[in-house]
């Protein structure tokens, strides 16, 4: 099937010699006005839009077009919409790309350089599509895996085990670091497996007093300690016929690691305070962050119960060794607060997604997805840059709110005084200073100083040449 590109312009020519150029590469869509570009748009979501600013009835300014690229955007944040501007439309080229638009190309068309920046456009299109269908597949609801997401090997694995004992009534062990995800894959066994219509029951052995955790799993009687009114049912009971997650079972005392030993070698449990044996048909799945072996070396962990709950052991691998596993994780969480909060993001800078891979992780995914959830609260534009993520201060250039406008703003090579100046005459000059500040950076590198900057090579030569550098 062809990639759709639809051409919007009021130009019979232009339209003519687009479609005669590039009707052979694309399935080529013409509109030559805002409402009959929103009625294709919206009927064919074509992957690459060229939109001419100019529009009836506004032909000499640019209040059409603007309302045709936020019309679009509207329907999808992430369009790839280029913009066909004259040698006069800088300014109003410039407002677009801050609105949202991909790139912008300046008349008269070369088609061969047009041809450049729209294979670019359809490429990034597709890497992003193909990103949304795999986090479809990958995300979990029917038939899926609790909301993991994974393409590493090592998380395929782990995919793949799930699978296999799932419908098994074995005891798993489920080992890796805070914030990996191991409650995830406990429920995903439960999901996938024969108990799935029966409750998953979950008590974190670590964060509950040692004199308090025992009436947690197993309940008491009515008069078995100071406060104990009535019967009441533990953990372990609610659990029967369903799947019971002790989470950092590491954790556990020694003497209640005796009775869950018992109640996994016999079925029977007690509850605090009574005589009678209960039976209780639930499957345990266990998890911990601890180094289990030097656990039971040094007697804080019972050899016994160890093989008793790691018939089959899961091994979560820490963020950090997943690779490209980040971008696909960042990618989703930014995709779920952005619809969350109603913000429209379009994605990461070059240089947020280095910082992501540069950062250890000691959280994992618990701590990416925290960090892209304040991403979204604090973002200004319509990227994440690294402060957004916290990796970073924020910079003298990225003004934060209106007000900074009056004072004074460091840049990256020096003091910048701006105040006294109207808003565009800052920006120009922060835009300036910036550009200086890249280019010294990369000593003269137009790609280098083009990724730095978030910005394409043209639009890199033409920012160069309205500040008047060869």
């Amino acid at each position: 099937m062809m990639n759709k590109l639809l051409i919007v312009d009021d130009s019979q020519e232009i339209c003519k010699q687009l479609k005669w150029g590039l009707g052979k590469e694309y399935k080529i869509l013409l509109a030559e006005n805002v409402d009959d570009a929103l009625k294709l748009y919206r009927k064919h979501q074509p992957e690459v839009v060229t939109l001419d600013l100019g529009l009836p009835p506004d032909i000499d300014g640019a209040t059409e077009g603007f309302r045709c690229l936020k019309g679009m955007l509207d329907e999808n944040h992430l369009a790839k919409i280029i913009v066909l501007s004259g040698n006069d439309e800088r300014e109003n080229v410039l407002q677009a790309i801050s609105l949202g638009a991909y790139d912008f190309y300046q008349k008269p068309i070369d088609l061969a350089e047009l041809r450049v920046i729209l294979n670019r456009a359809f490429n990034l299109a597709a890497i992003e599509a193909e990103n949304r269908r795999l986090q479809r597949a990958l995300i979990v609801d029917d038939g899926g895996m609790g909301g993991m997401l994974g393409q590493c090997p090592q998380m395929l694995e782990v995919f793949s085990t799930i699978k296999k004992v799932a419908t098994v009534d074995v005891p798993v062990l489920v080992l890796g670091e805070s914030g990996t995800g191991k409650e995830l894959v406990g429920k995903a066994i439960h999901w996938h497996g024969r108990r799935r219509e029966a409750a998953f029951i979950a008590i974190n052995c670590g964060a509950i007093p040692e004199n308090l955790l025992e009436s947690e799993l197993f309940g008491h009687e009515k008069g078995a300690f100071t406060g104990a009114l009535s019967q009441i049912q533990g953990k372990v009971e609610y659990a029967d016929k369903g799947t019971l997650f002790l989470d950092e079972i590491g954790e556990m005392p020694t003497l209640l690691q005796v009775k869950i030993l018992r109640f996994l070698q016999e079925g029977v449990m007690q509850r605090v305070g009574g005589r009678q044996d209960i039976k209780v048909d639930a499957r345990i799945i266990a998890a911990t962050n601890i180094d289990i072996n030097k656990a039971i070396a040094t007697d804080k962990f019972r050899e016994d119960l160890y093989y008793r709950i790691g018939v089959v052991t899961i091994n979560l691998p820490p963020l950090r060794e997943r690779g490209e596993d980040i971008t696909l994780l960042a990618q989703y969480f930014l995709r779920r607060f952005s619809d969350e909060f109603n913000r429209k993001l379009r994605g990461f800078t070059s240089d947020s997604l280095a910082a992501m891979y540069d950062y250890p992780w000691p959280g994992n995914v618990r701590e990416l997805e925290n960090k892209i959830k304040r991403a979204v609260v604090m973002a200004e534009g319509q990227m994440v840059e690294p402060w957004d993520l916290g990796f970073a201060d924020r910079p003298a250039g990225a003004v934060e709110d209106s007000s900074a406008a009056a004072g004074d703003i460091q840049g990256r090579d020096g003091a910048l005084r701006i105040a006294g100046l109207t808003i565009k005459e800052a920006r120009t000059l922060v835009e300036r200073e910036l550009l200086l500040a890249a280019m010294k950076q990369h000593d003269g590198n137009i790609v280098l100083t083009a990724k730095d900057l978030g910005v394409s090579r043209p639009t890199l030569y033409d920012l160069m040449k309205k500040h008047g550098m060869n």
